[in-house]
């Protein structure tokens, strides 16, 4: 994962993920990158320092310990966007409905595709659940006709 600060035309500056370089390039090609502000598609990399370690400080993994560590610490200070009172208001909106629906569902995860399956065909009582699913599996699934949504993944709290 590759974490980049990005700018809009209209100067506002922000955070982003990506899998790869290839995928950060990819997906502003096809203009998928905004701006969270002002949603503007005219976005470019901010100028920023690489976040190096030294060659011995390694995981278990075998992986340097910055390309292991996901969420940028506490005290990092790179520019992030600031969400508007309509943005929080449909981030917890968001928020309550997943709390909503991990309480009112078994989680039966790495198994969810199958026990899914199992529920559509009849084998199983239906009840809501909620599990782990691959891309490709829930692809398969909905192929199917298989009903499923995603459960809405929410940034942490400091973005």
């Amino acid at each position: 994962m590759i974490k980049y600060t990005l700018v809009c035309d209209k100067k506002h500056s922000f955070e982003s993920w990506f899998a790869s370089s290839d995928a950060y390039d990819k997906q502003l090609k096809k203009k998928l990158v905004t701006c969270p502000l002002c949603d503007s598609a005219k976005v470019e990399k901010a100028l920023m320092a690489p976040r190096l370690t030294a060659k011995g400080n390694k995981r278990k993994t075998g992986r340097p310990e910055a390309v292991a560590a996901m969420p940028a610490a506490a005290s990092d200070t790179t520019p992030v966007a600031i969400a508007s009172p309509e943005e929080k208001e449909f981030r917890q909106k968001l928020r309550e409905l997943r709390d909503h629906l991990v309480k009112n569902s078994d989680n039966v995860g790495q198994k969810f595709p199958e026990e899914a399956r199992k529920m559509h065909y009849g084998e199983t009582e239906h009840r809501s659940i909620y599990g782990e699913a691959t891309p490709e599996e829930a692809k398969e699934l909905i192929e199917e006709g298989v009903e499923l949504l995603p459960l809405p993944v929410l940034p942490d709290d400091r973005n």
